[in-house]
């Protein structure tokens, strides 16, 4: 079976991120040169464009920076997905990702809510992605 959405396709220096993803761990580059933290992972580091990069691993926490909720839309894919939010979280080590907002009161979320990340398996494809859910504190 496979899905009409779009599915990440994985490049030389992705694949350590959605093989964390597939592993249930959330990672993000980081340069050994300068130290930045990197989202989404980068062939160079965009601050002082060394090769030298890293990963580390994301405590998975962070607060919503921003969202919107798709309630319709044409065919694109994600149609049989709706409703569902979209949102830009900040995780705790600084850097944003874009993602969907899941689970109990996904729609009443609101720009600062502390979320905490998920992952979700993309039947038929062998992709897991991080998503995020209102963080209850529960680890659950």
């Amino acid at each position: 079976m496979t899905t009409p959405r779009p599915i990440p396709a994985p490049t030389a220096w992705t694949a350590p991120f959605w093989d964390a993803a597939r592993d249930g761990r959330l990672v993000y580059q980081t340069c050994n040169s300068c130290q930045v933290a990197i989202m989404y992972p980068k062939r160079l580091c965009p601050a002082c464009l060394s090769e030298d990069l890293g990963w580390r691993e994301s405590a998975g926490r962070g607060e919503v920076y921003t969202y919107s909720e798709q309630v319709a839309g044409p065919p694109s894919g994600f149609e049989t997905l709706v409703p569902y939010v979209l949102a830009v979280v900040r995780l705790d080590e600084g850097v944003q990702l874009m993602t969907n907002i899941v689970g109990p009161g996904a729609s009443e979320v609101e720009c600062g809510d502390r979320v905490a990340v998920r992952f979700h398996p993309v039947e038929g494809t062998g992709t897991v992605l991080p998503v995020f859910a209102l963080d209850r504190g529960d680890d659950a």
